[in-house]
């Protein structure tokens, strides 16, 4: 148990989120009173006024005896940012200084516990703040490691073209569908498998169309930028189906107005001559084909009902048939994975030469069959899965593909991050509109989100669906007035 004991300031997430990457497996409980502090770990945070303006300071106790002590004046912070965020950086920086001299544990991303690291370095470029300062920002201040402060910033520049000028009337749609074949081990998300609901699939099309038609009646007047239709495996439902969702979409918003149309096709299991042949028709170029390991032996363990030779056959028919953009995603830290299991699935995917590589890295997430089974599983260490890293950042350099967006997420393996990859003029333009929340993103589907971005105060404002199918169904005007009371 780590006891907490905030004095001063108000304990939030972001400082527990922080504490919980030193102490993964241990429970974290915050404490109204000292005196309810018996033996064990106690982390000691306050923030006070001693005569030089606020100060930080975090002393960590183990059995009422003081083993790590850390202070830090705010005003000596430079970040560019409002007080309230700086007075939040300095206590974190004295948290993760007093931690790390006691825990033996790497912290590549410093301080940093949200998932869009790359947003810091926009809102300091919009800033006109120089590059050496960025630079400096991110490793002294936000603690993140040298290479990793360079990997951001890289990122940012190469975003800028597809996020500035910032426009208003600019927005992204997103189509869910959360049918798959199967439910994998690590999934989190609202997934169905498809035949125990096969019942309920053509009720959804109506509802997913008629969602569809009125999103853009509220979006008129505003420019779509990109269309994004995920999962689930959107590939899972008929290609009929299918069909009828694109053409909405094109009949709704303009065929030509559309600069990128993606579809998930992410499991070999659902792919075909039938549905490539049809998808080419319909003039969609880029498509996920996401094996995640080309290991037999781990799909197995994962619940792929496929094998590493489905994927390199579905790769080759999209090909055939005329897909011009593939992305294939990976996930480092699979169970039982290690260097050697990571090199196999780098080397099959290199021969196929995909113009997308998405590397994530395992995170154990509530809501997966993964995390309710967790010591079940040979998972390994944080120094294994960082040399799996590296494995995957020589392989992409190798193959001419450049990190293009990144983001991190909550209970992730290592306290590491995720990474898209793209050949270049092939990074995926709704990737980077969803990570770095420059523009409206709209939704339709069961459990997904809207984001509706204002550019002036730089706040986004969320509409959630259901993640319930049934309530999705029957509530479907309940979910479009919500839209419509924010929207017009």
């Amino acid at each position: 148990m780590i006891n907490v004991y905030m004095e001063g300031y108000k304990y939030t997430n972001d400082f527990y989120e922080l504490i919980h990457v030193f102490y993964l497996n241990e429970d974290i409980e915050q404490i109204e009173n000292v005196g309810e502090y018996d033996n064990g770990y106690l982390i000691n945070i306050n923030l006070n006024n001693l005569g030089k303006g606020p100060t930080a300071i975090c002393k960590v106790y183990f059995n009422k005896r003081l083993i790590s002590e850390a202070k830090e004046q705010i005003d000596t912070i430079f970040i560019n940012r409002p007080l309230e965020k700086t007075i939040r950086i300095g206590i974190k920086k004295v948290i993760y200084n007093a931690l790390t001299s006691i825990v033996d544990k790497n912290l590549p991303w410093g301080i940093l516990t949200g998932i869009r690291p790359t947003k810091i370095v926009h809102e300091l470029i919009e800033k006109n703040t120089s590059e050496s300062t960025i630079l400096e920002i991110l490793t002294k201040e936000y603690m993140i490691n040298n290479d990793n402060a360079k990997l951001l910033m890289n990122i940012a520049y190469k975003q800028s073209k597809h996020l500035y000028p910032i426009d208003s009337n600019r927005y992204s749609l997103y189509i869910g569908i959360p049918f798959c074949p199967t439910r994998c081990l690590y999934c989190s998300f609202p997934t169905l498998p498809i035949g125990r609901y096969s019942n309920l699939v053509s009720k959804y099309i109506d509802t997913l169309i008629y969602e569809i038609t009125e999103i853009k009646t509220l979006m008129k007047g505003k420019k779509i930028n990109s269309v994004y239709i995920g999962g689930g495996t959107p590939t899972s439902i008929s290609v009929e189906d299918l069909r009828k969702i694109i053409n909405t979409v094109y009949d709704s918003f303009g065929k030509e107005n559309i600069r990128e149309f993606t579809i998930e096709a992410g499991r070999p299991d659902t792919i075909n001559y039938e549905l490539l042949n049809m998808l080419k028709e319909e003039q969609i170029e880029r498509i996920s084909i996401n094996p995640q390991t080309m290991n037999d032996r781990t799909l197995k363990l994962i619940g792929r009902k496929h094998t590493s030779e489905d994927i390199i056959n579905s790769y080759k028919m999209a090909k055939e048939v005329g897909i011009s953009s593939v992305n294939m995603d990976l996930i480092v830290g699979l169970p039982g994975e290690g260097v050697a299991d990571i090199k196999n699935s780098l080397e099959t995917i290199g021969k196929l030469n995909p113009e997308n590589l998405t590397i994530h890295t395992l995170s154990v997430k509530r809501g997966s069959k993964f995390i309710e089974h967790l010591d079940e599983y040979d998972i390994e260490g944080q120094s294994v899965i960082e040399r799996m890293l590296y494995e995957t950042k020589s392989f992409a350099q190798s193959m001419n593909l450049e990190p293009y967006y990144l983001y991190r997420q909550k209970n992730i393996l290592g306290n590491f991050e995720n990474i898209g990859y793209a050949k270049k003029d092939y990074e995926c333009i709704y990737n980077i509109s969803i990570m770095e929340e420059k523009e409206s993103i709209l939704a339709a589907g069961v459990g997904s989100t809207s984001k509706i971005y204002y550019p002036e105060e730089n706040r986004l404002e969320r509409i959630f669906n259901f993640r319930d199918l049934k309530e999705y169904l029957n509530r479907i005007d309940e979910l479009i007035e919500r839209k419509r009371k924010i929207l017009i």
